[in-house]
């Protein structure tokens, strides 16, 4: 008996040990593209050894790619221990984990035109890019596909306020008298442009607060039009499939413990990488030519939008619309509703004039995209032309900012 005492430390180590090597396995095990995590500690190395800025920011750009895939992977674990509620505000809030990263670097850094770039980019790409692809997917095998046209009518109304929540501070601003001199927003000797900041912080708080009524309404009030949503999302996260009249044994998944690990680890490890890849933005711009516009809107929401990208593609594929539409269109939402008003606020307390004053030609691709967007889901039925129709409006945003100058940003 005394022999056989100190053996249960032993055992509770090995055990905790098989828990660490099953979950960190697991985890890498989630998406094929977690072979691109060898890029993490080369973009580390990369940062701290001072290479070239093209080798800083893209090996980060390539090292931020898995660490999103692998944020997303910790939430959806983490929302299988919790309710429903709680679910779907990990997903709000980590969701978009990447771009919140990022975004509030850049604001750290004064990099007010990477994060306005990359939140538009961010809407842009899951409205027109992400849902074009996705109509492609599920409609080139089949004659059309249908999806709750209420659900997507709702998400397309708010995404018109949020773009409204745009519109008005541009429409301000152009009505205003302006400075003689190319100076950045805000110009410190007109008083109006004070207002519209002002302004700015009074629609983020608005926006804020319609994001919370809109998570009760998804969550609680309204739930039953969004189950066939969950229904379908149960049946992706689900892998265990009947073999041979038989029931897989349930698929392994994260502990509380083990999901908050994973999604603590991750988040700083895109802190570092996304730090690196805003600091080298500058010397990127210098070197390639392209613009802080082009960049922020679309090189880096691939980064921040990787997972959603992949998720609505497959499920497309799988006839699983509604579910394709909530991603695509509700990353938007975040985006519009969530992510930009929240970089408002944090611009504010740490004193960065960070507004949602857009420029008028950003203002109005915006206007245009939504517009188009709303035109393809109004009937509830979708096939691959108008997915044809999205990319290519979203090939000419492309095209337009490739040669739009940030000079003219402001």
């Amino acid at each position: 008996m005394l022999e056989s005492t100190p053996l249960m430390p032993r055992a509770n180590a090995k055990s905790m040990t098989q828990t660490i090597v099953s979950g960190t396995m697991l985890t890498l095990k989630s998406s094929p593209v977690n072979y691109l995590l060898f890029f993490v500690p080369l973009g580390l190395l990369a940062g701290l050894l001072g290479w070239g800025a093209n080798a800083v920011f893209w090996i980060n750009f390539f090292a931020i790619v898995p660490l999103a895939l692998i944020l997303a992977f910790a939430t959806e674990e983490l929302a299988e221990h919790t309710g429903q509620t709680v679910g779907g505000l990990l997903n709000a809030t980590f969701g978009n984990a990447v771009e919140l990263i990022v975004s509030v670097i850049a604001l750290k850094e004064k990099q007010i035109r990477i994060v306005q770039a990359s939140m538009l980019g961010s809407i842009l790409s899951n409205l027109l890019l992400v849902l074009g692809c996705c109509f492609i997917a599920g409609g080139i095998t089949r004659v059309q596909q249908t999806f709750n046209q209420t659900v997507a009518q709702t998400m397309s109304s708010l995404m018109a306020l949020a773009t409204a929540g745009l519109l008005i501070p541009a429409a301000f601003h152009a009505s205003m008298p302006k400075s003689d001199k190319n100076i950045d927003f805000p110009d410190p000797n007109l008083d109006s442009d004070f207002k519209i900041l002002s302004f700015s912080r009074g629609v983020a708080i608005v926006l804020l607060s319609l994001y919370i009524l809109y998570l009760i309404f998804q969550l609680k009030t309204h739930k039953a039009l969004f189950e066939e949503q969950s229904h379908e999302d149960d049946g992706i996260i689900t892998t265990s499939l009947p073999v041979d009249g038989q029931q897989k044994p349930e698929t392994e998944t994260l502990s509380v413990w083990g999901a908050l690990v994973v999604l603590i680890s991750a988040t700083v490890l895109v802190s570092f990488c996304a730090d690196y890849l805003v600091g080298a933005i500058d010397d990127i711009v210098e070197l390639s030519g392209l613009s802080k516009t082009f960049i922020g809107l679309i090189v880096i929401p691939i980064v921040g939008n990787a997972a959603e990208h992949a998720t609505a593609i497959i499920v497309a594929m799988k006839d699983k619309m509604d579910l394709a539409i909530g991603v695509a269109v509700g990353s938007s939402l975040q985006i519009a509703l969530f992510v930009t008003p929240f970089m408002v606020i944090i611009g504010w307390i740490i004193d960065v004039p960070m507004s949602l004053y857009f420029s008028t030609f950003e203002t109005a691709i915006m206007l245009v995209s939504v517009f188009i967007t709303n035109l393809v889901i109004l009937d509830g039925e979708s096939n691959w032309l108008e997915g044809a129709m999205l990319l290519s409006t979203y090939l000419i945003v492309a095209l337009a900012f490739f040669y739009y100058p940030d000079t003219l940003a402001n």
